[in-house]
């Protein structure tokens, strides 16, 4: 008897403001940017619609199909649709690939600075309608062929940035296409006045709190989580935390309300990219059968930074935004006891200016022991995590993160709070966790300066004990943090959601 036919292949539009290798602002365009091949396995055809930034425009992707009557601030606009394909994984690495569709609106996304922002910081006025366009263009590409020969068989946004689509997919009166919205940070929420409701193209049937009505102006965010038929996040802690007043940000009891449709997928890691066996950028390869090689990272990191050249000493990193929710003003706090404890510390990020002037004027008063590198460099974090003892993460609210899983994967011990996705991937130093193997980092509880400095001290102890400190590189390492497992996740939700004929 023949085996049974597999099954057809399921498609699906993801949507999303930023996506590696085109444009990064922070983990959700690692996200993006490896789901799609990590799907293909489990019989997903995933393609993804992003703006056209003009670091996608330079890429000179031919125009495939037009989108008319988009919403824009003074009156309908019209895109192009670009299609091409980038190679997965930092510089066209290993990490397999992607199909690309990108919207292009000159008069929207045509600009420099970054993708939300001017370079001098500030929100660009128009957001609302750059993304509300992109919504829009996905509703159309799913209901109208906007793409042709490719019709989606499933939405999935990201984020308040692609909010409005489930919206407008089911006031649209279209063909029935199942919608997920997926949750990266539910801080960030897009809201708009309400003034803009028709250039929005929303009904006022549409404006209550049965609908995109967010505190009297449209919730982006709202609507992707009102009409989405499946919500998701990105941890299983963190889709238990955002139905709770301290962690819904006010769209706790929609979330309380539609828990029947909300699950957590952790996030995986590309470990094609992140892979301290093969990383260009470590000083040496080591994996966790030998991790020799990890010294001379360690070696050449201080010497970038300027650290003096102290192997007695536990070098601490940071990369990260430099902002409260990160817990940055808990490390300065933290610092004396780091230093203390004979430690070094060095810094990668950028964010909130105060935070910034005050690590910078720490490591000026602690030259050869803390340094700063204002702003993001792929490769420098690559070194960080290649060469560093131990990776600071002691977030307030962290939906999953993706840096204490690199840390992880390159031995380096990962310090974190008890919350989100860092205690869904951290494994604390108890007696007899470490005892059994089972250990991988240091877990606290409190947001405080005082229950980071001691875990940074707890953190020193074990990475001063030869015996502990190669349990928990061996235990970090052997974790597979990898997306298959995410990715059979999510692609068993989309086949739930397309009807069987």
């Amino acid at each position: 008897m023949s085996p049974p036919p597999d099954p057809a292949p399921v498609r699906v539009l993801l949507v999303a403001s930023e996506m590696v290798p085109l444009v990064k602002t922070g983990g959700l365009a690692d996200v993006v940017g490896a789901l799609p091949a990590a799907l293909a396995p489990h019989g997903v055809d995933a393609r993804v619609l992003v703006p056209c930034y003009p670091a996608v425009a330079r890429l000179g992707w031919p125009a495939v199909g037009r989108v008319s009557g988009l919403p824009g601030p003074f009156g309908p606009l019209t895109g192009t649709l670009r299609a091409g394909r980038v190679d997965g994984g930092m510089d066209g690495g290993a990490g397999g690939g992607a199909d690309v569709v990108a919207l292009d609106v000159p008069v929207l996304y045509d600009r420099g600075g970054g993708p939300y922002q001017a370079s001098d910081g500030t929100e660009w006025p128009d957001n609302p309608f750059r993304f509300a366009a992109l919504a829009r263009a996905a509703q159309r590409i799913a209901q109208e062929d906007a793409l042709p020969g490719w019709t989606p068989d499933v939405f999935h946004g990201h984020d308040w940035q692609a909010g409005l689509a489930p919206a407008y997919l089911a006031l649209s009166g279209g063909r029935r296409v199942p919608a997920v919205t997926t949750i990266h940070n539910i801080a960030f929420q897009g809201v708009a006045d309400v003034a803009h409701l028709a250039r929005l193209q929303l009904p006022p049937s549409a404006f209550s709190i049965d609908g995109v009505e967010y505190r009297g102006g449209i919730g982006f965010l709202k609507a992707g989580l009102f009409y989405a038929d499946r919500i998701t996040t990105v941890s299983p802690t963190y889709a238990w935390e955002i139905t709770t007043p301290e962690g819904g940000f006010g769209l706790d009891g929609l979330l309380a309300g539609r828990r029947d449709r909300l699950s957590g997928i952790l996030n995986g890691i590309d470990d094609a990219v992140w892979n301290p066996a093969r990383d260009p950028h470590a000083a040496a390869p080591f994996d966790a059968a030998d991790p020799s090689g990890k010294a001379a990272s360690t070696a050449a990191l201080r010497s970038a930074f300027g650290l003096a050249a102290d192997p007695a000493a536990p070098l601490f990193a940071i990369v990260s935004r430099l902002t409260d929710q990160k817990g940055i003003d808990l490390v300065i706090g933290a610092l004396p006891r780091l230093l203390a404890e004979g430690g070094q510390l060095c810094v990668l990020g950028a964010g909130e200016r105060a935070l910034e002037d005050a690590l910078e004027a720490a490591a000026a008063a602690n030259p050869g022991r803390v340094a700063v590198r204002l702003g993001y460099d792929e490769a420098l974090s690559h070194r960080i995590q290649a060469g560093a003892d131990a990776l600071l993460v002691p977030s307030r609210f962290e939906p999953c993160g993706l840096t204490q899983m690199y840390a992880l994967r390159y031995g380096t011990i990962p310090v974190v709070r008890r919350v989100g996705g860092l205690v869904d991937t951290v494994v604390d130093a108890t007696p007899d966790a470490l005892a059994a193997g089972r250990a991988t980092g240091v877990v606290f509880a409190d947001a405080t300066a005082d229950a980071l400095a001691d875990a940074i001290g707890r953190a020193s102890a074990l990475w001063r004990d030869p015996g502990a400190r190669r349990r928990l590189r061996a235990a970090g390492m052997g974790v597979d943090n990898g997306w298959a497992r995410a990715a059979g996740a999510y692609a068993h939700l989309y086949r739930d959601l397309v009807p069987r004929g």
